[in-house]
């Protein structure tokens, strides 16, 4: 929902007052709209391209060098006046004539066309130029009646680069046809967008499903289905688009944009995606862009755009722009991909064991490692959930990747033969790397410290666990500088050592003892119910965490417990 609004009356209006204020040094504000603070030479053709406001930064980020002279707004989701076209087109026009670019909307082709229609009434050239990328809006045999979604980025900046190019009105008309009639885009959504001040969204998808092919407006799409993995929304979204390729196209523009609620991170995720799909048919990107280019308010999706580019589209396409929206020297040069660029790497080599024994108990750290990641996975939403009580809600996946990470390092490095103290270490680098954060950080390093009590030639006994158990206890309270009652994990983590330690000498097996201790840390963790936190990320929200227990020691309990059934291996 909207809710930083105000009267919502004024929501665009006091927008694009904001907008002309803080981007002064490109952009002069004019009422509803804006022009280029240093304008075009005498003579220039003028770009003037326009919509609805709620789609930021298209359309009044596009004005600047090489993009758009000038932009005209209007309300959320509506177009601008003919008023106030005609205005804005009058005051940015340069000699040469009016080249405008917008959607295909019936308000906007209305009310643009009117405007136009009295601008060569005054003698002053003006084209129109209606981007219909949409493929979802209406089949390719009617390509008219499509509407223009995200397209208008490349196509609006090839048309501005035409323009400062010193192209005539014929031929930036017709290099921005073209540029047009070159992109397709399609989008999906997983839940609608609310106007300013409404108390619900214009429509909603229920959970887990989304939206295919819907508008930038909130238009019905073409049908919906359950929430995919990234690589099946990135395989629709590109079957979708590439199924009007000209066969003949292999350079393209590329645009994956956020519909406004989603996040950059989320599209760096199914960009990986993607990329695949473009080098596996053999296709070069140019300059590419991903970022909320094309938004819809409070949209939760994403769309992607192509352009085919020929050899006068992507000269215009790599020219330099100098917007709020984009802003970039001229691209040279061609797209490396992903799979060619050598990631800055040492090279990782394990030494084998000298004998079968250290061998053997490599082996076992290795079993240890997936055991802890089978049951880090099996507990990750429970510990996401306690953790969001009063904490960011990130430790159960922290702890799923840190013991997935550790898992495949200790395997890869058993598979060579690796002794206990190599695997070890192996897994401590791999967990701490992956995991990130806190608890990233203090397991890394207890297992890294572990690992300096085990040999490459030599088994491990009831003894040597024992050691290191108490060798990477005290790595973390060394680092983590908590103690009992901080409701972090050194309260499960305390008892536990303390029980391995008292009863070490008492004559019970080691799988007893260990049993035992376990028990202790579960109460430990228990225990954490009682108080407020006083350490991490979780002390700043005074008692918001009594009643449940600290993830960090529920996690250092169970994974204590997953550990109980491997005693055996031990020699």
């Amino acid at each position: 929902m909207v809710d930083i609004c105000g009267n919502e009356d004024d929501f665009a209006t006091h927008g694009l007052r904001a907008f002309n204020h803080v981007f002064q040094d490109i952009v002069r504000p004019v009422r509803s709209g804006a022009l280029r603070a240093q304008p075009g030479p005498e003579g220039k053709v003028t770009v003037l391209v326009g919509g609805g406001s709620g789609h930021y930064p298209t359309f009044c980020g596009f004005v600047g060098q090489g993009f758009a002279d000038a932009v005209v707004m209007g309300g959320i989701f509506a177009s601008p006046s003919i008023q106030a076209v005609a205005t804005i087109g009058r005051l940015a026009h340069r000699g040469g004539g009016i080249v405008m670019g917008f959607g295909n909307y019936a308000g906007d082709n209305l009310n643009f066309g009117i405007a136009a229609e009295r601008l060569r009434a005054e003698g002053i050239d003006t084209r129109i130029v209606v981007t219909t990328d949409d493929v979802a809006s209406a089949p390719p045999e009617t390509p008219e009646r499509r509407r223009g979604v995200a397209g208008d980025i490349i196509v609006f900046k090839i048309m501005g680069a035409a323009a400062d190019a010193g192209y005539d009105i014929d031929a930036v008309e017709a290099v921005s046809r073209k540029a047009n009639a070159h992109t397709r885009s399609f989008g999906i959504a997983f839940d609608g967008c609310a106007l300013p001040g409404a108390p619900e969204k214009i429509f909603t998808i229920p959970q887990g499903r989304m939206a295919l092919g819907l508008g930038i407006h909130g238009e019905p799409g073409i049908e919906e289905r359950d929430i995919a993995s990234p690589g099946e929304i990135a395989a629709e979204l590109y079957s979708r688009v590439m199924a009007e390729r000209p066969k003949e196209a292999k350079r393209l523009a590329v645009l994956l944009n956020g519909a406004g609620a989603t996040t950059t991170e989320e599209l760096f995720v199914l960009w990986n995606e993607l990329e695949a799909l473009f080098e596996r048919d053999g296709l070069t990107l140019v300059a590419p862009l991903l970022g909320s280019y094309a938004t819809s308010l409070d949209m939760y999706g994403c769309s992607l755009t192509i352009t085919w580019l020929d050899d006068e589209l992507e000269r215009f396409w790599r020219a330099p722009v100098n917007s709020p929206a984009l802003c970039r020297h001229e691209v040279k040069g061609d797209w490396v991909a992903a799979s060619s660029q050598a990631m800055a790497e040492l090279p990782v080599h394990y030494e084998p064991a000298p004998n079968a024994t250290g061998k053997k108990a490599g082996a076992c750290i290795a079993r240890a490692m997936a055991c802890l990641a089978r049951t880090m996975e099996d507990e990750e939403d429970r510990l996401g959930r306690i953790d969001a009580i009063a904490g960011d809600g990130d430790h159960g996946q922290g702890m799923a990747r840190g013991t997935r990470a550790a898992a495949r390092a200790a395997q890869a490095a058993s598979a060579v033969g690796a002794g206990a103290r190599t695997v070890m270490e192996a897994a401590a680098d791999a967990w701490g790397d992956r995991a990130g954060g806190t608890s990233g950080a203090l397991w890394g390093e207890a297992l890294f410290a572990f690992s300096t009590v085990l040999h490459d030639d030599a088994g491990i006994d009831a003894k040597v666990l024992v050691q290191g158990v108490i060798k990477g206890a005290q790595r973390i309270r060394s680092i983590g500088k908590a103690e009992i009652g901080d409701k972090t994990m050194v309260d499960a983590l305390v008892p536990f050592v303390e029980a391995l330690e008292s009863t070490g000498s008492s004559g019970h097996n080691l799988d007893v003892i260990w049993t035992g201790a376990v028990e202790e840390a579960h109460r430990g963790a228990e225990a954490t119910k009682a108080f407020a936190a006083r350490r991490g990320r979780a002390k700043t929200h005074g008692d918001h965490s009594k009643g449940y227990p600290d993830p960090g020691a529920l996690s250092f309990a169970l994974a204590m417990q997953a550990l109980t059934p491997l005693l055996e291996d031990l020699s």
